[in-house]
């Protein structure tokens, strides 16, 4: 099942963690085994067999501090953990009707400037976009449409302080006909804009796929990159040793640019025990 799947459809035993003492009082203490410096998060639709209470309650004693990928119905449920949703959807169209259209400004105008503010009181800071399926068009008119279409965005966007990114997705084994499928693609947009609200969501799982060369890439396009997800390539399951990532060095290379997001775990667990997946991968990351 990929993410448009769940998007359509729209605990086993977990070992304690002892909770380091509080360091200040605007800080709440991480479990032991955390360093502290990758936010983690995860996104809910890996786990849509999860109740999100659950899931909630699971990922918060891992030491994780946000579910990605909820919508406005959901931000509260998380938030009564002590969660927040560092990835959060403003419009529930999916991956292929996107600001690439014209046909889809108004419409998606709309329901951003409506689902903005009712996540800057909630508390959020990202929303998430996509640029939509090609269709036909180029490169060049593709950057041009979703420019055109998100100027207006990012006027409330501004005025909320909320950032906006989007996507960067694989075309060649997921997501066929994506536009933004590659990162010089989503700088040249960025740039574009020339607004600070406007960033990319580098999901390196995706990013792997279509150009490689990822520590490289992330190290020279850190300040146009808001937030990150993870999965193991091939196949989009767990980030252990049995896929060709090694995400400690990833995560080593994030934390070294100073990078102060989200990463979210957004692989697809083959294992049984999912949130024993989870957990690995949260240690595996937490450089």
């Amino acid at each position: 099942m990929n993410r448009k799947q769940a998007l359509k459809k729209m605990a086993g035993a977990v070992v304690a963690l002892t909770a380091l003492p509080q360091i200040a009082k605007s800080m709440e203490a991480l479990p032991e085994a955390m360093k502290g410096k990758i936010n983690h998060s995860v996104c809910q639709w890996c786990y849509s067999d999860i109740p999100l209470d659950e899931l909630c309650a699971a990922a918060k004693r891992m030491g994780i501090k946000s579910i990605d990928l909820l919508n406005s119905t959901q931000w509260a449920t998380a938030a009564k953990y002590g969660l927040t949703c560092a990835m959060a959807y403003a419009n529930d169209w999916g991956l292929q009707r996107g600001f690439n259209n014209p046909a889809f400004h108004e419409q998606l105008l709309k329901d951003y400037s409506a689902n903005i503010p009712k996540a800057a009181e909630a508390g959020l800071k990202n929303v998430i976009c996509f640029s939509g399926n090609a269709n036909g068009l180029t490169y060049e008119q593709g950057l041009e449409n979703c420019a055109r279409g998100l100027e207006p965005v990012m006027k409330v966007a501004e005025k909320y302080n909320m950032l906006v990114s989007m996507e960067l997705l694989n075309s060649k084994v997921d997501h066929k006909d994506y536009q933004c499928d590659r990162t010089d693609w989503g700088v040249k947009l960025c740039e574009k804009l020339g607004s600070p609200n406007f960033k990319l969501l580098y999901d390196i799982y995706h990013m792997q796929i279509m150009e490689g060369d990822v520590i490289a890439t992330i190290r020279k396009n850190i300040r146009y990159i808001s937030h990150f997800h993870t999965g193991g390539v091939p196949g989009r399951h767990e980030i252990d040793d049995s896929q060709e990532l090694y995400y400690p060095a990833i995560m080593q290379a994030i934390v070294d640019t100073g990078f102060k997001g989200f990463v979210a775990q957004e692989f697809i667990p083959a294992k049984t025990d999912k949130l024993k997946s989870l957990k690995n991968a949260v240690a595996i990351c937490d450089v």
